[in-house]
């Protein structure tokens, strides 16, 4: 049934409007239903209060209250099997509807996705990624280039005299320990005539032996 609905719709020129107007139609019928029944139970009841009033007075009055009675419920009856199909055609109708302009929808989609996908191969991507790379590559060694210090002659310069404040600093350092006062203890000053005295002390002894030996 849903296969000849879509089949219904796609020989139209305009199978959304189609189904609109279908179901517009339905829903019409479908009001007209509904007020008939709202009639008929109008008249089940009043036929019904007939019957009570009749009922102990009037018995033939009330048994023919009661036969319109029946007729009106029987009709009523007919009109909620017809309202029911109504109502399931509409509901089958939007199913279709929507169905149809959801499979539109996707094959909109597909083909948007075809002309984008027929223009681009999984090659054509792995060339772009490597391109990309290899760009991103190049920045990277721009960036490491115009960071770098641009005369090297400068650099040199500025060891030189560096080297030179160095030596500077050293020759200013020996000058001045150069002349700083030796400090020399009182001890050490004394040491040398204390051997002197020794040395004149024992030459006299040697002396005053080889004059005994005599």
């Amino acid at each position: 049934m849903m296969a000849s609905f879509m089949s219904f719709f796609g020989g139209r020129r305009d199978s959304k409007q189609a189904a609109r107007d279908a179901i517009v139609s339905l829903r019409q019928q479908l009001q007209m239903i509904e007020k008939k029944e709202d009639y008929l139970q109008k008249k089940i009841d009043e036929e019904m209060k007939k019957a009570k009033a009749s009922a102990v007075s009037n018995k033939a009055a009330a048994t023919q209250a009661l036969r319109r009675k029946k007729q009106s419920e029987a009709e009523m009856e007919r009109l909620n099997g017809q309202r029911l199909q109504l109502e399931l055609q509409i509901n089958t109708l939007e199913s279709a509807n929507l169905n149809l302009e959801t499979m539109q929808a996707m094959k909109k989609a597909s083909d948007v996705l075809g002309q984008i996908h027929g223009h681009m191969t999984l090659s054509d991507v792995d060339a772009t990624m490597g391109r990309i790379g290899e760009q991103r590559e190049i920045a990277n060694e721009i960036a490491e280039a115009i960071s770098a210090p641009t005369d090297h002659a400068d650099e040199d310069a500025l060891r030189e005299e560096l080297a030179e404040l160095e030596q500077e600093q050293l020759d200013e350092r020996l000058a001045g320990a150069e002349h700083v006062p030796v400090h020399i203890p009182s001890g050490a000053r004394e040491a040398p005539k204390q051997i002197a005295v020794e040395d004149d002390e024992e030459t006299q002894l040697k002396e005053l032996q080889a004059s005994l030996a005599m």
